[in-house]
C-alpha cells in the first residue's frame, strides 16, 4: 500500500505540475500581487516545482524526502488558495464557484497528511 499511495501522490502532483503549463491563467489569479515578478513566471515555477516533487516522490530513494518536502509546498500554496476564495467573493463570482474556492482550503491539510504519510512509509 505504501507504493500506491506514494504512486498515486507523485500521480497527482505530476498532473497538477502538467495544468500550470495546458491551462496557466487559472494560476495566475492565485498568485498574491505582493510577490516581486510577474505571476505567470510563478505559475511557471510552482509547476516546475510540482513536478519535480512527482519525481522525487516516484524514486524510492528519495521518497523520505519528497514527501516531506510536498508537504512543505503544500502548506507553501495555502496563501494562493485563500486569496483565490476571497478574491471569488469580492468579485461575488457565482455561488458554486464561491463554495468550491472556500471548499478547497480545509482539502490542503489532508494532503499535507498524505504527503507525511508517504514520507514517514518511505
Amino acid at each position: 500500500m505504501s507504493k500506491r499511495r506514494a504512486l498515486f501522490l507523485a500521480g497527482f502532483l505530476a498532473s497538477a505540475g502538467t495544468l500550470h503549463f495546458a491551462a496557466p491563467k487559472q494560476f495566475d489569479a492565485l498568485v498574491p500581487r505582493e510577490l516581486p515578478g510577474s505571476p505567470r513566471l510563478w505559475t511557471q515555477a510552482s509547476g516546475v516545482a510540482e513536478l519535480g516533487l512527482a519525481a522525487t516522490i516516484a524514486n524510492p530513494k528519495t521518497r523520505r524526502f519528497g514527501g516531506l518536502a510536498a508537504a512543505l509546498f503544500f502548506v507553501g500554496v495555502l496563501p494562493g488558495n485563500v486569496k483565490m476564495a476571497v478574491d471569488y467573493d469580492r468579485k461575488r463570482k457565482p455561488l458554486p464557484a464561491r463554495a468550491i474556492a472556500w471548499g478547497r482550503l480545509p482539502l490542503q491539510w489532508p494532503l499535507v497528511l498524505w504527503a507525511l504519510k508517504v514520507r514517514d512509509e518511505a
